[in-house]
């Protein structure tokens, strides 16, 4: 078992490195991070038995500190994990956020679910994924059926946000560009709006240099053809064997150009056909559309934040 040392977050958090071998860009590395219950935690409250795990977004890592204390301080053990190039784990000479296959990320889930030890000590697994991280623990529980007690996905990219057609459309370009040239460059089309919206609320803190740039990673015809993938496979039906809470935003807005309904939408996904293609992947599913909430439900202004806390402790409290 590795050592944990002090985090970036401060006090009541520490981090540990799980090591994954090398591969062209040398090493490669996840991290996880632990949140420690503060004083006033429920230590013996309603989740009690449960860990819950954390899987970020792309172009981003684990930050979210409210969201971490709302499950300490039910008596839960909340840890995090920085996936391979992202974020603590990100090595230089690394192409930040890059895999040719959603299914690379067994080996670094497989690391973080071996030191919390949650199957040894008898306790319940939650599994709690962003966006793209969303999509990522959908099909990774869906590969390994009754690991996970409980899925929660926080606006997850379960749809390319051109939709099935689209996709269908788009995927053997993509896919034949993947096969000669999956480092190729594509062009920038994150305008830094949804960063910008979350600055105007202050819910984003100051990141790290190069762990969350307000315009995303570059992306690449690999990773690409990698997400897409992932979604014909959510389109054509899996099972993630467990009770799934998606967490959405009430309504979409274009991100082609600046405009204040960033400021209580979400200007990365469309919602609907996300919600649409959340009744895919398990047998009791439930969404809770939130009015006003921004991409990331947790990092909306604070009405729209208290109704995602609201839905997230009334669905985990029938849950425990």
């Amino acid at each position: 078992m590795g050592e944990w040392h002090p985090d970036v977050l401060g006090d009541g958090f520490e981090q540990q490195t799980l090591p994954l071998g090398d591969d062209a860009e040398g090493e490669v590395v996840a991290t996880l991070v632990r949140a420690q219950p503060r004083a006033g935690a429920r230590l013996f409250g309603e989740f009690r038995d449960i860990d819950v795990l954390y899987v970020h977004g792309w172009s981003d890592y684990f930050f979210q500190v409210e969201l971490a204390r709302f499950f300490t301080d039910r008596g839960a053990r909340f840890s995090a994990l920085d996936l391979r190039n992202y974020g603590r784990s990100l090595r230089p000479g690394q192409a930040p956020g890059y895999v040719a296959s959603l299914d690379v990320y067994d080996a670094d889930i497989a690391a973080a679910l071996d030191v919390l030890g949650t199957a040894r000590e008898g306790r319940r697994l939650v599994l709690l994924g962003h966006s793209t991280g969303g999509l990522t623990l959908t099909l990774w529980a869906a590969r390994h059926p009754g690991v996970a007690d409980a899925l929660v996905l926080n606006s997850p990219w379960l749809e390319l946000q051109l939709g099935p057609l689209g996709r269908q459309a788009l995927a053997p370009l993509v896919n034949a560009r993947a096969r000669f040239d999956p480092l190729g460059t594509h062009p920038v089309v994150d305008l830094g709006f949804y960063t910008r919206a979350q600055r105007e609320l202050g819910t984003l803190p100051d990141s790290p240099e190069g762990w969350r740039p307000a315009q995303g990673f570059p992306t690449h015809p690999g990773w690409l053809a990698a997400v897409i993938a992932g979604h014909a496979r959510v389109a054509s039906g899996v099972d993630v064997g467990c009770p799934t809470l998606v967490l959405l935003s009430q309504r979409s807005t274009s991100a082609l150009s600046w405009n204040d309904t960033m400021l209580s939408s979400d200007s990365v996904l469309v919602v609907d056909d996300i919600a649409r293609a959340a009744t895919r992947i398990a047998r009791t599913v439930t969404i809770a559309r939130i009015d006003g909430a921004l991409h990331d439900v947790f990092l909306s202004a604070p009405e729209a934040k208290d109704a995602a806390f609201t839905a997230l402790e009334t669905w985990m409290t029938q849950l425990a």
